[in-house]
């Protein structure tokens, strides 16, 4: 392989493990999609090249004898299939070469591993606009979210992989002389320690964040020597193809055999994920999606499991400065991606007595109608509606948002079709509120996954702490807002909220938002209550991916 890469990559590693430390903010890919960051042609060529992938067969992948070409994907924007095909192997296949490659993989040191993987990501930057296109019609994410979450989100939060992976392997010597007095004479013993990987790895991703969710899993499993299987969602592979097309191009470049990372896609007639998640060889497995199939991921027996599944959000309301500007800051976080994110809020608890405003208290009726308000004036808005809501990804959703059938509430917002002006028959639906009691626990306690908000009356604030700690306990949580200008009640949220495993974000208006995670600083997901197992990228994300082995014998002469 190419040495030089070590070199070349060393400053990047550095800094990029010296920013897990220090958790402030550290972005080594820049989310600005400007011409001054990225040249005048790339976002022109980033959308020509994904136009030309369309009806025709993906063939970068450095995979051969496939079996069949297979594809699912359509366009949440037009509604029409894409027409890509993309190489089919069997299960058994994938997980033969992956076990072949294992050997050779497993013996690069860890500091080459890492070069080359950030090698792999310097060349995905290359291609960040054509993953926003690809991530757009499959995702449905607006074009400036599927550019930013697809793009330098996804390779900064993969760079966390590789860093906390390349640290936690050298973080003890390779070898040391070792010497106990013993009286008359020392007891000295030469002692070396190996991190050896566990074995093949399987990463499946989701149909909504298709590189984002995926690649913290993959570059995990990578960096500490493990091969990996990457299984896409079947309606969402493009955008983690051209990822993985990267990878082996890399590898190969530099001697390597690049089944070390392959792409594994269902036939249309055959979904494979189980069978390759329950073959005997697959030692590790990363899932993002419903909770249902990530309990029986976690279930399996054997298995080292990484896992991020549904939860219910909560926002708390108590007392605020300026109730204009947390109202307008909400209703971006309930209408942003049309709810589609695992962050996103969706029970909204409210002191049947109101909030309190700069000292004096709003009535909870006005309230209610202050949120319902911000979003309609939001999605209303022709400039920034369809550039926050995007599309929605799966028809199921839309449909889901539109019967009403599930909650036992009250209407205050109806959803609607709204117009895109770029894509006449995007699949759209506004966000839909519902007002609930505190009584009607059915209706709150599941994840409601698209564009739906429910305003939960609540007697006071304790109820609404203990309510939300309840539902994150039980149910699993991966966010939760929370307002208030008390300090004894912020000191109560956080008690609450810690020992239900949820972080909380405090009084957030202006332009950052309960969703959003930040990579080197934000821990995303916490493996702290059923919403997941997991947390990346925290040192037990790479840690339970070796293990440590010493070998000792005595010091010659």
């Amino acid at each position: 392989m190419n040495l030089e890469l070590a070199d070349k990559h060393r400053e990047t590693l550095q800094k990029a493990v010296q920013a897990l430390h220090q958790r402030t903010f550290f972005a080594h890919y820049p989310e600005n999609p400007s011409p001054e960051v990225y040249g005048e042609t790339a976002d022109k060529e980033g959308r020509e090249k994904y136009k030309s992938t369309l009806n025709n067969k993906f063939t970068e992948l450095l995979q051969e004898g496939e079996q069949a070409w297979v594809g699912q994907e359509e366009s949440p924007y037009e509604q029409q299939p894409l027409g890509i095909k993309y190489p089919y192997f069997e299960p058994e296949a994938l997980v033969s070469r992956a076990e072949e490659a294992f050997h050779q993989w497993r013996k690069v040191k860890p500091l080459d591993r890492a070069a080359l993987l950030v090698e792999a990501l310097e060349n995905m930057r290359n291609r960040f606009f054509e993953i926003a296109y690809a991530t757009m019609h499959t995702t449905g994410q607006a074009y400036m979210m599927s550019f930013q979450a697809s793009g330098p989100h996804a390779a900064d939060r993969a760079l966390e992989a590789v860093a906390a992976g390349y640290e936690e392997q050298t973080r003890f010597p390779e070898s040391a002389e070792w010497e106990k007095p013993m009286g008359k004479y020392n007891l000295k013993l030469n002692k070396t320690w190996k991190a050896v990987p566990k074995g093949v790895a399987l990463a499946i991703g989701c149909s909504t964040f298709p590189t984002w969710n995926t690649v913290p899993g993959m570059f995990a499993s990578l960096v500490t020597g493990n091969p990996v299987i990457v299984k896409p969602h079947p309606k969402a592979v493009l955008p983690i193809a051209i990822v993985v097309a990267e990878v082996q191009k890399v590898l190969q470049q530099n001697g390597l055999n690049p089944n070390i990372c392959q792409l594994a896609v269902d036939a249309d007639d055959r979904l494979i994920t189980k069978e390759l998640a329950e073959h005997r060889k697959v030692k590790i497995i990363d899932y993002t999606g419903s909770s249902e199939f990530g309990n029986y991921i976690e279930s399996l027996p054997g298995k080292v499991t990484f896992t991020e599944k549904t939860g219910v959000n909560s926002i708390i309301l108590d007392s605020v400065e300026d109730l204009d500007k947390v109202v307008q800051n909400l209703a971006f976080s309930i209408s942003l991606y049309s709810g589609q994110m695992c962050t996103a809020p969706q029970n909204f608890f409210v002191p049947e007595s109101g909030v309190k405003v700069a000292g004096e208290t709003v009535p909870y009726e006005q309230v209610v109608e202050k949120i319902t308000g911000a979003v309609t004036a939001l999605v209303n808005n022709p400039k920034a509606g369809p550039h926050i809501l995007g599309a929605i990804q799966n028809p199921a959703t839309a449909e889901r948002v539109k019967s009403a059938a599930t909650v036992k509430g009250r209407e205050v917002l109806s959803s609607c079709d709204f117009e895109n002006p770029m894509f006449s028959n995007a699949r759209t639906c506004t966000p839909v509120i519902y007002e609930v009691d505190a009584t009607e626990k059915e209706s709150y306690s599941r994840e409601l996954f698209g564009p739906v908000a429910l305003i939960i009356k609540t007697q006071d604030t304790d109820q609404s702490i203990e309510i939300a700690s309840e539902m994150a306990s039980k149910y699993g949580a991966i966010s939760c807002g929370a307002y208030t200008t008390d300090a004894v009640v912020k000191e109560k949220i956080m008690d609450e909220m810690s020992l239900a495993g949820t972080p909380v974000s405090f009084n957030l208006t202006g332009g950052i938002f309960v969703n959003q995670n930040a990579s080197f600083s934000d821990f995303h997901v916490t493996g702290g209550n059923p919403a997941g197992n997991a947390s990346f990228t925290n040192p037990e994300f790479v840690i339970k991916r070796f293990t440590w082995v010493g070998f000792r014998e005595p010091v010659a002469g």
